[in-house]
């Protein structure tokens, strides 16, 4: 049921590694926290609470290692540099992961689903807003999505495309909005220890101020920023989107 695969991507100029557990069902990219490889959901047993969906057929589940957030998270390079590999790490998952995940599904226009937690909610609604055409939705939890305060920088051009909070705003009429008003956006976050609900309110207002559907979703005080958290949250809200 899992299988792994790795090829060097001349977009990062790194190597990376995709791991799929299941058969059939919906395809769902789940993105790592900061600095996270592809099996990091699996260690932390997000893949066992997913496993009534995988062995139901409903879900097949993909990760990808978060290249661009371990760079964010130890601070390597120059500023300049991470909000590059920023930009390409996101090139890569809509030109790389996304076809690779097509082709193991044996369907060349599956939309997939995307979802992280932390770190890896800013890059599963960062992807599902830069590239409406290859995501159908994306479950963003206890997520930042502001990574200038955040990581205490100053963004460029680079930083700007690659991150919502910054392009959706300015973002006018056409295709592109309008297949993002018919995509969906789930921004969940607990009321405990760690948490910073600001950011997914920040990022509810400009998805609605561009009619894009969305929801934020508060959970109780004995939620914290942590993985017992999301391995409740993710089965619930996955459970509904692919019913």
């Amino acid at each position: 049921m899992k299988q792994a695969s790795r090829w060097y991507s001349e977009r990062i100029e790194q190597e990376i590694t995709l791991v799929r557990w299941g058969h059939w069902g919906q395809p769902v990219l789940v993105f790592p926290t900061a600095g996270g490889d592809a099996e990091e959901i699996e260690r932390m047993q997000l893949v066992g609470a997913l496993m009534p969906l995988i062995e139901g057929g409903r879900i097949k589940v993909y990760s990808c290692d978060n290249l661009a957030g371990r760079a964010f998270a130890a601070r390597t390079g120059s500023v300049e540099y991470r909000c590059a590999l920023l930009n390409r790490f996101e090139e890569c998952v809509a030109e790389e992961v996304v076809p690779a995940i097509r082709a193991d599904c044996r369907d060349g226009g599956a939309e997939v689903a995307a979802a992280g937690a932390s770190l890896g909610a800013f890059m599963a609604v960062a992807v599902a807003a830069r590239y409406p055409w290859a995501f159908r939705a994306a479950v963003g939890m206890s997520g930042s999505y502001d990574l200038e305060r955040v990581f205490e920088f100053k963004g460029n051009d680079d930083y700007y495309f690659s991150t919502p909070m910054s392009f959706l705003p300015n973002l006018g009429g056409g295709a592109m909005l309008d297949l993002l008003r018919r995509r969906f956006f789930v921004l969940a976050y607990g009321g405990g220890r760690w948490e910073n609900p600001e950011d997914s309110w920040r990022l509810a207002g400009i998805l609605g101020a561009k009619g894009i559907p969305n929801r934020v979703d508060p959970w109780g005080p004995e939620y914290d920023h942590d993985w017992p958290t999301w391995r409740k949250m993710l089965p619930l809200y996955l459970d509904d989107l692919v019913a």
